[in-house]
């Protein structure tokens, strides 16, 4: 059976992606840092449907632990299917930005990226097989006012994937970007009322979970194994 990380697998769109790759039959390590009981909960919710899925915790920014806890998951073999999902936002036009808020975006997409991804890199190699989705964000790609942290952060996973697909190309190895837009969330409801929604969106609605969820299933399948350092938008449109 494959094994699959997703980070940021508590998470709104992470929870998503992981009851989707555990339905084509992967096993699921769900991924969290402050949230573990969501984490958990998702795991036996992904039982129940009868796939295989753990919890586990750890903070990507951290290297020294991240190191630690991929190494214990390394004991058993490759981890071919990555997901790095895990981002935060801390939003602020940057006149008044403080470097704490950039620093700490960055950190967590970005430096978390590097420091999840490299240490599975080797072990993938050697299976001749694998494949590393980055979840970025429409902020990327097209700029929002108060995000410039957070675009930032996103849009160096771009350049990282294209290089690192170039690296990867003739190990069976395949990597890419997905690029949402507005996607249904709680977080989403409060910020997006319905009137903007369709005044952004050509589509004239938020995207769901699953739709997005859907897109890494396919990108991390046998079938897309000839579709490798592509940035994928999926924004109803928007750009």
């Amino acid at each position: 059976m494959i094994r699959a990380l997703v980070t940021g697998g508590s998470g709104t769109i992470g929870s998503e992606i992981a009851r989707a790759l555990a339905k084509a039959g992967n096993h699921i390590y769900v991924h969290a840092h402050g949230q573990l009981t969501r984490a958990e909960n998702i795991v036996a919710d992904i039982i129940a449907a009868g796939g295989s899925a753990e919890a586990i915790r750890f903070d990507i920014t951290n290297a020294v632990e991240t190191q630690r806890a991929l190494d214990d998951l390394l004991k058993t073999g490759a981890i071919q299917i990555v997901v790095n999902n895990a981002g935060i936002h801390d939003d602020a036009v940057m006149p008044g930005m403080q470097p704490e808020q950039w620093s700490r975006v960055i950190d967590v997409s970005l430096n978390g990226f590097f420091n999840v991804t490299q240490p599975l890199l080797l072990p993938m190699i050697r299976s001749r097989w694998g494949r590393i989705v980055n979840i970025s964000s429409v902020a990327a790609v097209a700029g929002n006012r108060g995000q410039t942290n957070y675009a930032a952060a996103k849009a160096g996973l771009h350049g990282a994937t294209r290089s690192l697909s170039l690296e990867l190309a003739s190990r069976g190895v395949t990597v890419n970007t997905v690029a949402p837009g507005i996607i249904a969330s709680p977080a989403i409801e409060s910020a997006f009322p319905r009137d903007a929604i369709e005044r952004l969106v050509p589509m004239k609605r938020a995207g769901q979970p699953g739709e997005v969820a859907d897109l890494v299933a396919f990108l991390v399948s046998d079938r897309a194994s000839y579709i490798s350092g592509q940035l994928i938008s999926i924004n109803g449109g928007m750009i």
